[in-house]
């Protein structure tokens, strides 16, 4: 299931990295996180940002302050799922809104997002999030990503402790039209296919790091098998 996260203040938007940080060896015995809810993201398929694993700060995840400065801040606490998502947790997270006057229903969207999907946003440098996840298949696959930038960003991905991409570009969405500066953070895009990997059959542990300026939201990962 995917959250929706969006807000109407600006995000850091940060360079992804998927990366192992604060382990040892790797081993997916000495690993102490677990899946979201015991529930493993597959490949292919869409990898939800904000699913990211249980386990806490160094972790499931690297966090630059202790604070959510989406769930329980920016969306104040009501008793709705959307608004106190995850907000006890370090990493930002708000979600998609349709209103007037438009936040993330903006006529500078590249790609149309869906209302009320939940995203990690506020993304700065060397912040990082690991994902628990199950090949079905052995093979080579696209990833691509559903996103904001304001600004040319930065990610990168890791598996199981070694470096499965070099720095991937995340190219700018801002546009010098827009005329609240706010909204910056906004428009949202996605990428087919950023690159490709191999991956191989089975259960393994995907880190996604911000690698370069930040200012970025990430709905989702994809990866789809070539044929």
């Amino acid at each position: 299931m995917k959250t929706n996260i969006k807000n109407s203040s600006p995000f850091l938007s940060v360079t992804i990295l998927l990366i192992v940080v604060g382990f040892q060896a790797f081993s997916h015995n000495k690993y102490k996180g677990s899946a979201w809810k015991d529930s493993i993201q597959q490949i292919p398929g869409k990898i939800q940002c904000e699913l990211y694993d249980q386990g806490g700060e160094g972790i499931a995840y690297h966090d630059t302050d202790a604070i959510n400065n989406g769930s329980g801040k920016l969306n104040p606490v009501n008793g709705t799922f959307l608004n106190e998502f995850r907000m006890n947790e370090g990493v930002d997270i708000s979600y998609t809104k349709f209103r007037v006057p438009a936040i993330d229903n903006n006529p500078f969207n590249i790609i149309e997002p869906i209302m009320d999907q939940l995203y990690v946003g506020w993304t700065t440098p060397g912040e990082w999030l690991n994902y628990t996840v199950k090949a079905t298949k052995t093979g080579t696959y696209d990833v691509g990503i559903m996103y904001t930038a304001s600004g040319d960003g930065g990610i990168a991905l890791v598996l199981d402790g070694k470096q499965l991409t070099s720095e991937l570009k995340i190219p700018s969405t801002r546009n010098d039209k827009e005329p609240i500066a706010w909204r910056q953070w906004h428009h949202w895009n996605r990428i087919d296919s950023l690159t490709n990997v191999k991956l191989k059959k089975g259960i393994h542990i995907l880190t996604l790091k911000t690698v370069a300026n930040g200012n970025m939201n990430y709905d989702y990962l994809e990866f789809k098998l070539k044929e």
